[in-house]
């Protein structure tokens, strides 16, 4: 097999006895690299404070993603005034936090054949957002429900990040 030692440095095609033996002089362990190839390739490392180090780098790029989470706000076509209003704050909150949000007109009954109320909600949710959000997928119907999904514009989120960088440099 060819060993590779813990520098990357190529030690040789060897015997298993022989990398086993190099590599428990050394305190290390013999790790199988590459088993398809010819002759497989085997390194020696520290595999513990390898696997740690493989954790921790993988700990760190989930902690960098971030998670697009889907807050739901449902209307009624009777929805009053002040009910209305007090949506359209949770949504611009929703939107300020960098989540998406998908907006649901709900109808019951013989509401269903009234189609364009619902579209004149989200039409007017629209325009009363439309400055912090664009539309991913705008009003259609699905069953008894219309929906139109609306996601925090790209710019905003840049922009609420670049004062905070700017304070700290002039704390500096």
């Amino acid at each position: 097999m060819r060993v590779i030692d813990e520098d990357g440095k190529q030690l040789g095609i060897l015997s298993p006895a022989a990398a086993v033996k190099i590599a428990s002089e050394k305190g290390l362990d013999l790790v199988e690299v590459s088993p398809a190839a010819n002759p497989p390739v085997c390194r020696i490392m520290d595999y513990g404070k390898y696997k740690f180090m493989e954790a921790k780098r993988e700990h760190a790029a989930r902690a960098k993603q971030k998670i697009i989470v889907v807050k739901e706000v449902k209307f009624r076509p009777r929805t009053d005034d002040h009910d209305f209003d007090f949506k359209v704050k949770h949504i611009l909150r929703f939107l300020g936090d960098g989540d998406k949000v998908k907006i649901v007109v709900m109808f019951r009954g013989r509401e269903v054949v009234h189609r364009d109320i619902g579209f004149k909600i989200i039409e007017e949710v629209l325009g009363r957002v439309a400055d912090v959000c664009v539309v991913e997928k705008s009003a259609s119907i699905e069953g008894r429900d219309m929906h139109a999904i609306i996601a925090p514009r790209p710019a905003d989120q840049k922009k609420a990040k670049t004062p905070k960088a700017e304070s700290e440099i002039a704390a500096t």
